[in-house]
């Protein structure tokens, strides 16, 4: 696959999760700005960057305009992957939610637009496609929002929209679907589902599985959302572009099945981890039962050939689990 580079790239939310990992593939071969806030973000993941003199950190918020204008500076495209994720973190805090995930969207846009950059990629999500049944998700059928946070992440699909048709903008959006991997915070209220059963399960704790665990999800490892956004930089076919894309890799797995391949890895590593019994609990307000992709769009118009299943993916990640948590079980 071609790569991108000698260009200079804005990576807002270069702190968090996806967006480091993004910040470490970009900076091989181009100029990368981070900006966070680390509201959400760790300082940890960014650390080995900071003596490269082709990465620049800036600490700000994109909820401030003067801070959004200027780090888009001398930028030729911006991977928004500042947010605030998690359902439950909308359902309890609904307005900082949409100041950060709206208004501070609709800065980054601003600013992009008033700096002149070639193409604005964002973190769009499945949560968009709402209380819609059918399976799988196509990117042009959507229901009704089913939380303050599946809101937020369809009015960015909105804005960008209008800001392509109205500025003439370059924009692409990408819906990613449970994306995992290395650098994802298993600590805290709002942790993602994976690192948090990974880290209960070195700690030898029974995961607590909300529901019957027969609820599915795409899956999808995060060397494929780093695959899609760098496609959606490369690509100048112009019907790939002003639109939104599915990223997952298009299988589905329950969290029973999830939880027996995090248990079957992690106990070539632990064999007591195998013994873990797993609890179940009610279901989550704001979740949806099935997620499936179709990533038919995206192999169509961007030429997208997904290199991780979830188990090769999970594989990988349990590795990195295992060499980077620090747990008791380890101590």
């Amino acid at each position: 696959m071609a790569k991108i580079s000698n260009k200079k790239i804005l990576i807002t939310g270069g702190a968090g999760f996806i967006g480091s990992n993004l910040c470490g593939y970009f900076l091989e071969h181009n100029e990368v700005v981070c900006l966070d806030n680390f509201s959400t973000g760790h300082r940890h993941n960014i650390e080995q960057f900071l003596s490269n003199p082709n990465f620049t950190l800036i600490e700000g918020d994109i909820r401030n305009l003067e801070t959004c204008e200027k780090a888009v500076l001398g930028i030729d495209f911006v991977l928004h992957q500042a947010a605030l994720g998690s359902v439950p973190r909308s359902i309890n805090d609904p307005i900082t939610t949409n100041e950060v995930n709206v208004s501070g969207f609709l800065n980054m846009l601003i600013a992009s637009r008033n700096a002149n950059v070639k193409r604005f990629i964002y973190a769009a999500s499945s949560s968009t496609y709402g209380d819609s049944e059918k399976l799988p998700k196509i990117e042009e059928v959507i229901g009704k929002p089913l939380s303050p946070y599946a809101v937020t992440k369809y009015v960015n699909e909105l804005y960008a929209d209008v800001f392509s048709k109205t500025y003439g903008m370059e924009t692409i959006g990408l819906r990613y679907f449970n994306v995992f991997g290395r650098n994802q915070d298993p600590n805290g209220a709002y942790a993602a589902v994976i690192p948090k059963f990974v880290a209960q399960f070195l700690n030898h704790e029974s995961p607590v599985i909300n529901g019957d665990g027969n609820f599915s999800r795409d899956f999808t490892y995060i060397d494929n959302v780093i695959q899609m956004n760098e496609l959606a930089m490369l690509t100048e076919n112009k019907s790939a572009i002003n639109t939104v894309y599915n990223t997952a890799f298009g299988e589905r797995t329950t969290l029973n099945e999830l939880v027996n391949s995090l248990r079957e890895f992690l106990s070539t590593y632990d064999n007591e981890i195998a013994n873990v019994p797993i609890i179940y609990g009610e279901n989550r307000v704001g979740d949806i039962p099935h997620s499936l992709a179709s990533i038919e769009k995206a192999k169509k118009l961007l030429n997208y050939q997904p290199k991780f299943s979830m188990r090769e993916g999970l594989k990988e990640a349990v590795n990195w689990y295992w060499n980077n948590l620090q747990v008791k079980s380890k101590k």
